[in-house]
């Protein structure tokens, strides 16, 4: 069960139905009135740190990305690739996002970058009070890029606006090309879809073709690239993407030799 947003649904109970099922009806329609009530409250909570995080990072030219991904889809090795070649050019830190340990910032710090890690418990997301306190920690400098790797979960992350700047949702071959459709609120959300391991497609039954297809269906505006962060293949493409979203958000005279602080 999601500790924060309720996802695990309400719950039915049998055995005060009378012999129409009116009294099962009646209190399943009040579970779930008082299901949509609470959402409503907590993502409107969200929506207003969100805006408080934007307000912050827009005010430094601070990029900031949101990665989102099944657990083992390849986000910590991605960023740590991008940030190795990336280094002298754009000043990178990472807000890290796991129920528990401290692994993949331990990883994330050994490249040299600032990383703040956030252990969320029984939460299945970061949300945007978390990453506000986060910023705080992290502190980073004027048109730096933020690269919130969040919790790995294909469902709730969607709905959770935490102030970024846009939304990339990474995809491994071996999960399966029907993901989009299977999880479109996420697809729908996300402005970047990264097909990740290409390198394994030899070996797995995926369709690149149809997997973008799918989400085009969920997203049309969404874009895609096909990468093997463990490989290097198509990360050039994935570096340039990342170069016209820095020179949007933070213009041109943010390019230049700048080094990465911890």
């Amino acid at each position: 069960m999601c500790a924060s947003c309720g996802c695990s649904g309400h719950e039915h109970t049998h055995d005060q139905e009378d012999e129409h099922g009116l009294a099962h009806e009646h209190a399943h329609a009040h579970a779930h009135a008082t299901s949509i009530k609470l959402e409503e409250r907590i993502l409107a909570k969200n929506e207003r740190y969100a805006q408080r995080n934007r307000d912050w990072l827009e005010g430094r030219n601070v990029l900031t990305l949101n990665l989102m991904s099944s657990p083992g889809a390849g986000k910590t090795t991605l960023l740590e690739r991008t940030i190795r070649a990336l280094r002298g050019e754009l000043e990178v830190g990472v807000v890290e996002g796991d129920q528990e340990t401290s692994f993949d910032a331990e990883r994330l710090r050994a490249t040299g970058c600032r990383t703040l890690q956030i252990n969320t418990g029984t939460g299945c997301h970061l949300e945007a009070q978390m990453f506000g306190e986060a910023l705080k920690g992290l502190n980073p400098p004027p048109r730096s890029v933020v690269m919130i790797e969040n919790v790995g979960n294909l469902v709730c992350p969607a709905l959770f606006d935490l102030g970024e700047h846009a939304r990339i949702v990474i995809l491994s071959v071996t999960e399966g090309d029907d993901k989009p459709l299977k999880y479109p609120h996420m697809f729908r959300s996300c402005q970047l879809m990264l097909v990740n391991k290409v390198d394994l497609l030899g070996y797995v039954q995926f369709d690149v073709e149809r997997c973008v297809e799918r989400a085009r269906q969920i997203n049309p505006a969404i874009a895609s690239l096909t990468v093997s962060a463990t490989t290097g293949e198509g990360m050039d493409d994935w570096y340039e993407w990342l170069r016209r979203q820095h020179r949007l958000q933070c213009g041109p005279a943010a390019f230049g030799s700048v080094q990465s602080g911890v």
